[in-house]
Parts: structure tokens; C-alpha cells; sequence
């Protein structure tokens, strides 16, 4: 759990803002959900990008995106430093993914889900749009029991040792790139079991934090930096340890990283490094996954949707289920 987070009383959120960020990420999930299985990934990013955008400049907040759908130049919304809210308000860092999987929700696959975090302005991790080395395990460990620097193979065999379990009895969830060969093949090599997924490592880090219910117990590889920091927001919450660290690979990538702040290129950042404060995470289904149910349509015309979310300095996860009945409110033609 949480409860080890302490908070200085002016950087607490106001806990209203919890029911307000899953408005948001609902708003963003039935939007997408529109153009499941159409095909058309862009279309369908952009139905969520411009539900959250519309939805989060209702919110009574001084809000900055600090992850958002790209730098300045090639994002037309929600672009890193852009400004949201009514401008009244607490000033906050907010992270967005409107539509983790796009791939998934263009092949209507399941997973895809429409996600943010909300903290206290300056406690959020600026980062580039940039791969990430990862490595998460759930909560009730000791410190260093996994390493970003230790082989795949070495990482299994210290949390097995660390479950008092064989390594055959630890399943490792993966994303499916070429890139990864090595370390599911090193991962293999141990006994242990490896679970491939398409997309989605936001929901990928989450599941290592409810192993009795996922069945996953280690996350490895690499993916985006912007879905490391929602991850690590989420485990902020919910109690996990992750480590990350940029692939800053060229000069111009390191340009990049330097002008957001980044100034130890090969830092290997704690959840701690990546969200310093309080802070608060969502995440609503739009194809149906393991996470979360997706969006339905019903033949009454109703709309349902199912969120979690979640309060850092609380540790409190609720999972909402909901009704909709005044569909204007999704601005649905």
C-alpha cells in the first residue's frame, strides 16, 4: 500500500479532482470506442485526443501538460506545455495517453484504454517522447530486488528467490517487438514463463501490481518514455517498484532531453524520480481487457463504461462502472 507516501500539506491534491480525471479519461474512452474495429488508428487517436482536451479545459484547475501527444511542433493538441483548465484552480503537471493501443482499438483488440494522471504542478518527470529502458514488479518487496543494470535472466531468478519460489513459477509480461528476442529468450532460458502482449505497457506495468488477479508477476523491455511515467503514476498509487531510463541514442534526442530538464542522460529513474507528489490516475476501458471492461453500446441507447482510479497519498482504488444517459455530453454526432 500508500500509506508510506507522505505529502507536504500544500502539495495535496484536492481530493474533488478524483471523480473530475475520470470524466476525462470516460469522455476520451467512448469517443474512440466509436471506431473500434475500423481501422483507422489516427482517426480514432483523434476522436480521444479532442474528448480529453475538450473535457479537461472544463476542469477547475491550472493545468500544463507535461506528457502529452508530442512537442509543440507536431502535435496540434495537447502538445507538451500546453495549457488546460479554467485557469482557476490549483496549478498542476498533467500526463496523457487518450488512446493507449491504438492499434488495438483500430483492430478492436483487447486492451486498449484511454488513460492520465493529474500532480502537483513541478512533481511530474518532463519527458521526451523517447524510448525507455523498464523494469516493474508489484509491491511487498525489498528494495533491489529487481536492477535495470542486472541481465533478464538474473532479474527472474532474484524475484523468484525473493517469492521463495522456482523461476519456472514466475511469468514475465513482455511487449512483442524483434527488439526483445534477446530478453525473452534470456527469460526462457531461466524456466520461467513469458507473456507477450501486442500493446498497451501502461496496463502491462499495472498488472504486475495484482499478481493473484493477472497472473503476472515481472514487466521488461523496452517502450515508450511518456507510458513509463502513467505507469509509474499508477504504481504511486497502488504500491510497486520501477525503474526506467532513457534511450537517448543520438544528439538530437539528448537536445530534446536537455531542454526539458534532463540533465543526467543516463539516469536510472525510481517512481519517486518520475512523480514526486500526490497525485492521481485513471484509466477507462475502450475494447474490453483484462484491466478494464470496454465501452458498450447498449440497444437502449445507454452508454457503459468501467474506470479505475486511483489516489497516491489515499493508496485508494476505485473501479467506477457507469451508466450514461445524457449522451450529449460526448458530443456525439
Amino acid at each position: 500500500m500508500s500509506t508510506h507516501i507522505s505529502v507536504p500539506p500544500q502539495q495535496l491534491l484536492e481530493r474533488i479532482l478524483t471523480l473530475e480525471i475520470v470524466r476525462v479519461t470516460e469522455r476520451a474512452a467512448v469517443s474512440a470506442a466509436r471506431l473500434r474495429g475500423h481501422g483507422n488508428e489516427k482517426a480514432a487517436d483523434q476522436a480521444a485526443v479532442d474528448a480529453m482536451r475538450r473535457e479537461l479545459n472544463k476542469m477547475p484547475i491550472e493545468g500544463t501538460i507535461v506528457i502529452g501527444e508530442g512537442e509543440r511542433d507536431e502535435a496540434p493538441m495537447l502538445f507538451i506545455g500546453e495549457k488546460v483548465g479554467i485557469n482557476a484552480g490549483p496549478q498542476v503537471d498533467i500526463a496523457v495517453d487518450p488512446l493507449e493501443g491504438t492499434t488495438l482499438c483500430a483492430k478492436n483488440m483487447p486492451g486498449a484504454i484511454a488513460t492520465m494522471a493529474m500532480a502537483d504542478g513541478g512533481t511530474l518527470l518532463h519527458a521526451p517522447d523517447v524510448y525507455m529502458e523498464k523494469i516493474a514488479i508489484g509491491p511487498g518487496y525489498d528494495k533491489n530486488v529487481s536492477d535495470l543494470d542486472a541481465s533478464p535472466d538474473e532479474n527472474i531468478r532474484r524475484l523468484a528467490k525473493a517469492k521463495g519460489v522456482q523461476p519456472s513459477a514466475i511469468t514475465a509480461l513482455v511487449l512483442e517487438r524483434p527488439r526483445h528476442a534477446d530478453i525473452i529468450a534470456a527469460i526462457r532460458s531461466t524456466g520461467a514463463a513469458v507473456r507477450l502482449i501486442t500493446d498497451g505497457d501502461v496496463a502491462g506495468v499495472i498488472h504486475t501490481a495484482d499478481t493473484e488477479n493477472t497472473g503476472v508477476d515481472i514487466y521488461m523491455g523496452t517502450g515508450g518514455a511518456p507510458e513509463g511515467v502513467l505507469a509509474a503514476a499508477a504504481l504511486r498509487c497502488i504500491g510497486g517498484q520501477m525503474q526506467c531510463r532513457l534511450i537517448l541514442d543520438t544528439e538530437e534526442k539528448r537536445d530534446r532531453a536537455r531542454k526539458m530538464g534532463v540533465t543526467h542522460p543516463k539516469m536510472i529513474y525510481g517512481i519517486e524520480d518520475m512523480v514526486k507528489g500526490d497525485c492521481l490516475f485513471a484509466a477507462t476501458g475502450v475494447t474490453d481487457g483484462s484491466l478494464l471492461s470496454g465501452v458498450k453500446f447498449r440497444k437502449d441507447g445507454l452508454i457503459e463504461t468501467e474506470t479505475v482510479v486511483m489516489r497516491s497519498v489515499t493508496g485508494t482504488v476505485r473501479m467506477i462502472k457507469a451508466e450514461h444517459r445524457q449522451l450529449e455530453k460526448f458530443h456525439l454526432d
